[in-house]
């Protein structure tokens, strides 16, 4: 399903900002950040499918409910990309300084748009949610090979992306819109149903209330406790083996928490314990909400990695329909460029999972190679790098532009388009390390009942960089006095604002570092009983993982 779910959403993710601009008259700079909210949106939105799969409906529900939801996007994109009346007149052609003459979308154009879109960004980002979360659940918590997942999971992300990415993005650029929006709409109702294939096969969880009331709960409790003296043991805080046979020992950061879980003494000093959850929590409850407020400062100081990327998937795209696109005697569409960094992440996870793993594993012992925050900084380190090479690819190609006075022709740039190909790769590298050493984080991270809501945590990485992309490109153009704000890119400064990027993204992790460095990994103690036949007696087991 991830495969096929992802061909349909990458190939949009790098060249609806095509569609924006050549077929509804938006403006580049609307284009790109259009693109960016409904990026953002996919990712953000992700919190509520997590909470629905953790609440109400089990991981495989969810991951049906929700695909069905973005078949229906697409299936709108497709009716509008196919009915001339549903679109503004074209507008190609003309040269740069005329654009904007072009008629814009009309409201109800717009309405059509913008409800197809965020169809999909409503239905993907649930299957975001789930969909992991449902694999690793069909692996013991000790088996290594649940590790070993996240990376196959990654893989199989990666191999729809590279045929999203060219043969998608080939039939929009050849066929014509409407069938790659129509190719997007089977794949997605293809995936629906081969997920729905393996139901009776599949291991799901069971819904057992609202992580978020849980969380709500420890702060009510503990406010309404804050005059009560600070626990000094453990023995006087309140434990009962949760309802997924896990608790989770007490810990000494935000011990104003801890207060939430205090046992109440009635007047014959004997312990009360028959409250409500709004008067007393379980400890197991209250870590639960102190390993969220740890998350948040790591998917913090990750966010601005993902504007570096948002800023690619609309930037270098741009940057491409200005180059020759022809590689082999084969002419490339500019939205097939992000194939690069796909198929250095399509060879190296292999690589990285069968010959790196093993050995790093052997040599500290690390099940997973290296911990996940470590992976996640190796690739912050690579991203900063990607922006550099970015910022000089850049001030190349303005170059050439004037070498041969076409700052202000339409014709393609006497430079190859495998150009942009080395931020990309770099960039590919940088995404394989700390997409999946995000989601890996958040999904082990997370207590038993929220691991569908841990994993659409760290999709909010992804979200807050594509808003903040747009936010950084309208502060960028105002305080520069309009880097990013012609239609030319041989006239903007856009070398100046990778550079600028590239310099952020030091500053970042080294945030990132201080972040990493203060975070506690969890520790878990798993509740599980065994039936002792021979003396017909149930044996407790209490082991420390």
């Amino acid at each position: 399903m991830e495969g096929l779910e992802n061909m349909a959403f990458i190939s949009n993710a790098v060249s609806l900002v095509t569609y924006f601009y050549g077929y509804m008259n938006f403006s580049l700079t609307k284009s790109a950040n259009t693109l960016t909210n409904f990026m953002g949106t996919s990712f953000l939105v992700a919190l509520f499918g997590g909470l629905i799969s953790d609440t109400y409906l089990s991981r495989f529900k969810t991951c049906v409910l929700f695909g069905c939801i973005e078949l229906l996007g697409y299936a709108a994109l497709t009716v509008q990309a196919h009915f001339d009346q549903l679109r503004p007149p074209p507008c190609q052609g003309l040269a740069i300084s005329q654009t904007t003459q072009c008629q814009a979308a009309d409201s109800g154009q717009a309405a059509i748009l913008f409800t197809g879109l965020y169809l999909v960004a409503f239905g993907t980002s649930g299957v975001k949610a789930a969909l992991p979360s449902l694999g690793a659940d069909q692996f013991d918590e000790r088996d290594p090979k649940r590790s070993s997942f996240f990376n196959w999971f990654l893989l199989s992300f990666t191999a729809g992306a590279i045929i999203g990415v060219t043969f998608i993005v080939w039939i929009s650029t050849n066929q014509g819109w409407d069938w790659a929006f129509g190719v997007c709409t089977v794949a997605v109702l293809v995936s629906i149903m081969v997920l729905s294939m393996g139901k009776s096969l599949y291991r799901n969880n069971v819904p057992k209330g609202s992580p978020l009331l849980r969380i709500i709960q420890v702060f009510a409790v503990a406010i309404r406790n804050r005059k009560l003296p600070q626990p000094g043991i453990e023995d006087e805080l309140h434990e009962v083996a949760g309802v997924h046979n896990e608790i989770l020992p007490r810990t000494d950061q935000f011990r104003f928490l801890d207060r939430a879980a205090i046992e109440h003494t009635s007047d014959d000093g004997s312990t009360s314990v028959n409250l409500g959850p709004w008067r007393i929590c379980t400890v197991t409850q209250v870590e639960e909400t102190k390993i969220i407020i740890r998350m948040l400062p790591i998917i913090l100081s990750t966010v601005f990695m993902n504007t570096c990327l948002a800023q690619l998937q609309t930037f270098t795209v741009q940057q491409s329909t200005t180059m020759n696109t022809h590689v082999l005697g084969i002419k490339m569409p500019g939205s097939s460029i992000p194939v690069i960094p796909l198929v250095f992440m399509f060879i190296f996870i292999p690589i990285y999972d069968c010959v790196f793993v093993p050995i790093a594993r052997k040599i500290n012992g690390i099940p997973t190679g290296i911990r996940y925050l470590q992976r996640i900084g190796v690739g912050l380190v690579l991203s900063a790098i990607s922006m550099a090479v970015a910022g000089v690819v850049e001030t190349r190609r303005k170059s050439v532009a004037r070498e041969h006075g076409m700052v202000d022709s339409l014709q393609p740039l006497p430079m190859n388009v495998l150009w942009l190909g080395y931020q990309y790769s770099i960039f590919g590298l940088a995404d394989m390390f700390t997409f999946v050493g995000l989601i890996q984080f958040f999904y082990e991270e997370s207590s038993a009942g929220m691991k569908s809501l841990g994993t659409a945590i760290s999709w909010c990485s992804s979200a807050f960089g594509y808003y903040l992309s747009s936010v950084v490109v309208d502060v960028v153009n105002k305080v520069s006095g309009g880097w990013l704000d012609n239609n030319n890119l041989n006239r903007d400064k856009l070398d100046y604002f990778y550079w600028l990027l590239a310099g952020m993204s030091v500053v970042n992790f080294g945030v990132y570092l201080v972040c990493a460095s203060w975070y506690r990994y969890k520790k878990v103690e798993v509740i599980y009983k065994e039936e002792n036949h021979a003396e017909g007696k149930q044996v407790e087991m209490l082991n420390a993982v």
